[in-house]
C-alpha cells in the first residue's frame, strides 16, 4: 500500500507545538473589518489550538510534516 501524501494546503496552515498539539489561525480575519469591533479584530488575530475533536483527522492530512 503506498504512503499517504501531506495535504499541501494544510501544511501551509498549520504547525505542530512541541507537545504535539496543532496551532492555526483563526477565520473571518481577511476583509470587512470595518463591520468587527476593535477587540473582536484584536482576538481574531491570536493563533489559537485546533480542537481536540478535530486533532486525530488533521494529524493524519499532515502525518508527514514532524
Amino acid at each position: 500500500m503506498p504512503k499517504q501524501k501531506t495535504h499541501s494546503g494544510l501544511k501551509k496552515r498549520v504547525k505542530i507545538t512541541a507537545t504535539g498539539k496543532i496551532k492555526r489561525r483563526h477565520a473571518y480575519v481577511g476583509h470587512l473589518k470595518t463591520n468587527k469591533t476593535h477587540k473582536q479584530n484584536v482576538q481574531l488575530h491570536k493563533a489559537t489550538l485546533v480542537d481536540k475533536t478535530d486533532e486525530k483527522r488533521i494529524k493524519s492530512l499532515i502525518s508527514n510534516m514532524r
